[in-house]
């Protein structure tokens, strides 16, 4: 039996979520797929528009055999972060023989060329990202300027999201000379930040970006509005979402507003500039700015400059609410310490008993009856009040009973 490893946020599931499972299964000749999913927090610094095991249901309908919970700090990390996170809680769980992820050029060889000179980071190389740095440049922009000065294709190949994960994931396999053996998928349909619903592969963002306007428009828990996406979602998953819309999502970084701008007045330069991602450049420009809060996405847009990119503002206001510091940095470092169980398929059952032999890290089916060790022990406490900020705000929107993140089951198709 093989088994390939995903990495995702599902954020929400979508028909190209769905063609990526199977065409890793017949790529990589695989039996099985774990899915490492982030939680109710994701990368790009925002809330999931859906709770996590709304997500790993869908997923779990549409053919993945066990999803996995991305602890929250690295699931609201840089891209390197993420990466090393993801990376490093499948290779320690043993039995994965691969991973395969998507990426715009599909081009193995080409990213692990571009994820070689990165690790290595060549004398040129480091010198033309210091000056572009110097320039003014954020470091996204400085990076790919660097990569000039081996070939325009890899500028052009860093400047998409898909590929820069990619590339990521590429160097922590290296970096833990793992044996998983790297696929990539050609991303096909909409690129990741069309917002155009069309066709049967929108973005993840059109997709979103609809959910949100239609919730805005329409006050009633009618599932109606959802036909206009009914294209883009597998059926089973497209069902779930009719029978949670309203309820239970969505979500948007707006409705934490109110909840970070108290935090936002009670901080310091000094204090904010302790939280991970918060240069002390974004601190002092929070202070000087924020008689002019309105919203966690209004204020990011204020935020916003040339050497400040806006993902990393978002990112940064996550910690903030979380009280991610970067006293968390010696952790993220590390490998993952444990994998969170968030659902499986019974069919797939057996999963469970070789992960078990296979794995180096605790398993974890009921976070109440966890035993970590120290480090690991706070991750998970992160992990759930994470969850359950995220409830709260679920239930403040829609008037449902508080469910705590220990009393939630694993969900079993």
């Amino acid at each position: 039996m093989k088994t390939v490893g995903l990495i995702t946020e599902y954020n929400p599931f979508h028909n190209g979520h769905a063609y990526h499972i199977e065409k890793a299964k017949m790529l990589t000749g695989a039996d099985r797929v774990i899915v490492v999913m982030s939680g109710d927090f994701v990368q790009r610094g925002a809330p999931a528009v859906m709770p996590k095991h709304l997500r790993a249901e869908s997923a779990l309908l549409s053919g993945a055999s066990l999803i996995l919970e991305l602890p929250v700090c690295f699931a609201t990390g840089s891209a390197e972060y993420f990466a090393q996170g993801s990376i490093s809680l499948l290779n320690r769980l043993g039995c994965i023989d691969s991973i395969c992820f998507g990426s715009e050029c599909g081009d193995l060889h080409l990213l692990k060329e571009i994820a070689q000179i990165l690790a290595d980071e060549p004398i040129e190389y480091q010198t033309a990202l210091r000056q572009a740095l110097k320039d003014g440049a954020s470091f996204p922009a400085a990076r790919q300027k660097a990569l000039n000065i081996y070939s325009d294709k890899y500028s052009e190949i860093l400047a998409l999201p898909n590929n820069i994960l990619g590339i990521e994931y590429l160097k922590a396999l290296a970096k833990l000379h793992s044996k998983m053996e790297p696929f990539t998928i050609k991303r096909i349909g909409a690129g990741y930040h069309d917002m155009d619903i069309d066709g049967q592969f929108s973005s993840a963002t059109a997709i979103r970006s609809d959910i949100y306007q239609l919730a805005d428009v329409n006050s009633s828990s009618e599932s109606l509005p959802l036909t206009h996406i009914q294209t883009q979602v597998p059926s089973s998953c497209h069902e779930l979402m009719k029978k949670n819309y309203q309820t239970r999502y969505p979500v948007k970084a707006d409705d934490f507003s109110l909840l970070l701008k108290a935090k936002l007045l009670s901080e310091t330069a000094g204090s904010l500039s302790h939280y991970l991602d918060m240069s002390p450049e974004l601190a002092n420009r929070i202070l000087r700015l924020r008689n002019d809060y309105l919203s966690f996405e209004q204020f990011c847009d204020l935020l916003k400059t040339k050497e400040l990119t806006r993902s990393r503002i978002s990112r940064s206001f996550i910690h903030v609410l979380l009280g991610i510091t970067n006293d968390w940095l010696t952790a993220m470092k590390a490998p993952a310490p444990y994998a969170r169980i968030l659902g499986f398929r019974r069919d797939h059952a057996d999963l469970l008993g070789i992960l078990k032999r296979t794995s180096d890290i605790p398993l974890i089916t009921s976070p109440a009856r966890a035993v970590l060790a120290d480090t690991a022990y706070q991750m998970l406490e992160l992990d759930i009040y994470a969850s359950d900020l995220y409830e709260s705000v679920i239930t403040d929107l829609y008037g449902t009973p508080f469910h705590n993140e220990l009393t939630k089951q694993i969900i079993k198709i």
